[in-house]
């Protein structure tokens, strides 16, 4: 059963964007492989510093994906500073690591073109997050195509360990695409993004959500007037959830193009589809947030199984460097 890794930051209340973009893809995953995911708490502290707001976040993602339906008994999940070894391993990672290589991170190379002030942190996102990969040997990474390079990062500092100590520490991961259909759209139009205020909160209660959903953009075409589905937000969103090939995504696709529906329809519509679709998700987060001990337990046996792994990958590289 091949071994996956992902971490999330914790941004605070997750959105449908996250939902379509990330989290359905472990839903899928989780059945057939062995998946550790982590909070990554250390990486938010880079560009978080109220102590009190990262705290919640934290805790907020963590609920988030435990409602969205991962099988706790089946998937590691965990708080990145609950595991300490991993901060030892991008310590060692760090000490064969090129200036030029650590150069090339996105994350650091993003604040440059920006012009903003990057801290060391973000100067060393890329070796942490190897030691995150490295560290429960990672077979699989799941990635954006804008992550790609920080996996190849983490490939050649496996590599450059394994060949500095003469030691097959580290096992070499390879990425998988998460490929997603389109950018899902915010109420405003442009990326949904916690950055433009634009995002749909599946958790949230049904009158502000509903509001929410009402408030999305749309064009000034009459209700007789057929419309090009492709072209509305509201539509892409509705598919985005319901799947493209789905009875209920084509019936409204044909009813756009016939005219006669007007977006006031097509928005009641992914409003009743929300409702449905995360019903459960709900439910369960209800619970959750009446329950705090659930999570903590949760998290606590996450973190216990994950230190077992990167325990037994940090005895492998203090041997092979001269430490034990």
């Amino acid at each position: 059963m091949p071994r996956i890794l992902s971490g999330l930051r914790p941004t605070g209340q997750l959105h449908l964007g996250n939902y379509c973009g990330a989290i359905r893809q472990f839903l899928e995953l989780q059945g057939s492989n062995e998946l550790f995911i982590f909070v990554a708490s250390y990486h938010a502290l880079t560009t978080h510093h109220d102590a009190a707001a990262l705290r919640a976040a934290i805790r907020q993602v963590a609920i988030d994906h435990v409602a969205f339906g991962l099988d706790v008994d089946r998937v590691r999940l965990y708080l990145q500073h609950d595991v300490p070894e991993v901060t030892e391993l991008a310590w060692m990672l760090a000490c064969v690591c090129p200036q030029h290589l650590a150069d090339k991170g996105v994350t650091y190379k993003d604040f440059q073109a920006k012009g903003l002030a990057a801290n060391v942190g973000i100067y060393n996102y890329p070796i942490l997050q190897a030691a995150d990969i490295l560290g429960v040997d990672a077979e699989v990474v799941p990635v954006g195509r804008d992550q790609v390079q920080n996996v190849e990062i983490c490939r050649d500092l496996a590599g450059m360990f394994n060949h500095a100590f003469g030691a097959e520490v580290f096992k070499l991961p390879a990425y998988r695409l998460s490929e997603v259909a389109e950018v899902l759209p915010g109420v405003d139009g442009q990326k949904m993004s916690k950055s433009y205020d634009n995002t749909i909160d599946p958790f949230a209660d049904e009158k502000p959500l509903r509001k929410r959903v009402m408030s999305i953009k749309t064009d000034s075409a009459s209700v007789e007037a057929a419309k090009d589905p492709e072209a509305c937000p509201v539509f892409r969103i509705f598919r985005a959830i319901a799947g493209r090939e789905d009875a209920r995504t084509v019936d409204l696709a044909a009813k756009y193009r016939a005219g006669g529906l007007g977006y006031g329809t097509a928005k009641q519509a992914l409003f009743d589809l929300i409702l449905d679709h995360f019903g459960p998700a709900r439910k369960r987060r209800a619970e959750l947030l009446r329950d705090p001990g659930a999570i903590d337990a949760v998290l606590a046996r996450g973190a216990a199984a994950a230190r077992e792994v990167v325990g037994a990958v940090l005895g492998r590289a203090r041997r092979a460097c001269g430490l034990v």
